[in-house]
């Protein structure tokens, strides 16, 4: 891509004759003041922990045209030829990998992380982070719990469920039931928790795929067990609890802030016909929301969904229209969702605009609206700042980044981060006014000033803002700046 002007952006050059007072501490030289008011854009941006996320697969994969997904299994990768794009499919951010426990755990204590750790550097390499979800059984003999508990616990399933896709796999009420699947998630957060390229990991406790059907129906203290195996273990990487239960929910998030997840998107009537007319989108996501007392969540906590189906079952077999499809977007927008899980199923061509606008409104995106500043500054001295910006979103960035300014001459170049709270820029205005300190090694002359939201670590530019500009290196500038001594 070619590094757009500067002129891309509305630069205004204010000249402040005595009209206001110097700031106490700042080294203003003259009343010079840089005025910039960008430029929105309206592309879709890709930007991390939001937006749609690949299935069993990974960025640059062949799509999957029904449901010949591995779901639950170890993942079958595919040939790689380099290109990380998808066809009719947007580009992502998050590969999502559910696993049943059986296969990290085939024999009593020994783990294979060798698996998970494959699955995160295939996901590195793709741009993606990794969500994971470590499901306890699934339905028939080859998704149970792992043999060696099977073997241990036997096979009667004495605490039956009338769950309509299967009954309980094992009996939850044991206490070895959260003894050794609780074990595993300790170890698995003891070893990942952190993990740079760890996206997420769900909160699965009970029922098939772990969607926690009949969790409701659990005693405090194994619902307390089983919670706590993943509140405990995960404090730095994100947790996501499916919409479960009052009970379970709620003590979840007495823990923790736990962002929250519904695996059923899209469901106008699937089945309808055999369940006097209840749907998901109609009869339970927006009561269960409630009733849950999670719907004030996502200020904290990411919200992920998962498709009912694939978009071509919702067009082939459901026959919805553009009506129907904007009802279901528009739900999920109201909910603040951040990420979203289609199963890798192509996005038909008629709805791609739909997707594009719904992407624009997923998670976040950030504009800057304005931003001021002296012309001119001595070395060694504090620049002050205002600075505008609009979350055009419906959630905030989950990810521990901040804004910093860089400044670049032909033979100079500093990073200068700031503590701005970009976790806490919820939808709507934000105002963020600082004063930073420029070094005393700059030399005399004329600065390129730049702007970016970066990593702690490395202060990479990670987000892509809604504005004209950006450069290949992912900076925006924002104008010239004179250093003097």
């Amino acid at each position: 891509m070619m590094t757009k002007h500067v002129s891309d952006c509305t630069i205004l050059l204010v000249v402040l004759l005595l009209i206001a007072p110097k700031q106490k501490g700042i080294s203003q030289i003259d009343d010079h003041i840089l005025v910039i008011r960008p430029h929105e854009i309206d592309e879709v941006l890709n930007n991390p922990g939001m937006g749609f996320m690949t299935f069993q697969r990974f960025n640059g994969d062949a799509l999957n045209e029904g449901r010949g997904w591995t779901e639950g299994f170890p993942i079958d990768y595919q040939e790689f030829d380099g290109d990380v794009s998808n066809q009719d499919y947007p580009a992502t951010t998050i590969a999502y990998w559910r696993v049943y426990w059986r296969f990290m755990e085939p024999e009593q204590g020994k783990y294979r992380w060798d698996m998970l750790d494959k699955a995160l550097e295939t996901a590195r390499s793709r741009g993606q982070t990794l969500l994971l979800r470590i499901a306890p059984y699934g339905t028939g003999q080859e998704r149970d719990v792992p043999p060696w508990y099977r073997a241990l616990v036997g096979d009667e399933k004495d605490w039956a469920y009338n769950n309509p896709v299967n009954k309980w796999m094992v009996d939850p009420e044991d206490p070895r039931y959260a003894r050794y699947f609780g074990g595993f998630i300790r170890a698995l957060g003891e070893r990942y928790d952190g993990h740079p390229d760890l996206e997420a990991v769900d909160l699965s406790i009970v029922g098939a795929w772990g969607e926690g059907a009949g969790s409701e129906l659990l005693s405090q203290a194994t619902r307390e067990a089983l919670v706590n195996a993943y509140t405990d273990s995960f404090r730095k990487t994100p947790l996501t609890a499916l919409l479960m239960d009052e009970k379970t929910n709620k003590y979840a998030n007495s823990q923790i802030p736990v962002g929250w997840r519904v695996d059923c998107i899209g469901d106008l009537g699937f089945w309808a016909a055999d369940q006097n007319g209840w749907t998901h989108m109609y009869d339970f996501y927006p009561q269960e929301i409630i009733r849950c007392g999670v719907q004030d969540d996502w200020k904290q906590s990411p919200l992920s969904f998962e498709i009912c189906g694939t978009f071509l079952r919702w067009r082939d077999q459901e026959g919805y229209d553009r009506d129907d499809v904007q009802y279901i977007f528009d739900e999920t927008l109201k909910w603040h969702m951040s990420s979203f899980n289609a199963k890798s199923s192509p996005v038909p061509e008629e709805w791609k605009d739909l997707v594009d606008d719904w992407l624009k409104k997923m998670g976040y995106r950030f504009v800057l609206r304005r931003f001021s500043c002296p012309g001119q500054i001595r070395a060694n001295s504090m620049l002050a700042f205002e600075s505008w910006w609009e979350n055009r979103g419906v959630a905030p960035c989950y990810k521990d980044f901040t804004l910093a300014l860089r400044l670049v001459s032909e033979d100079q170049s500093v990073v200068l981060p700031t503590d701005a709270p970009v976790r806490k820029w919820l939808p709507g205005d934000n105002i963020y006014d600082h004063s930073i300190h420029v070094p005393a090694h700059l030399k005399e002359g004329r600065y390129s000033l730049q702007i970016a939201i970066v990593d702690r670590l490395h202060y990479e530019p990670r987000v892509q803002l809604a504005i004209e500009g950006r450069m290949d290196d992912g900076w925006y500038p924002l104008g010239e700046l004179q250093i003097v001594h």
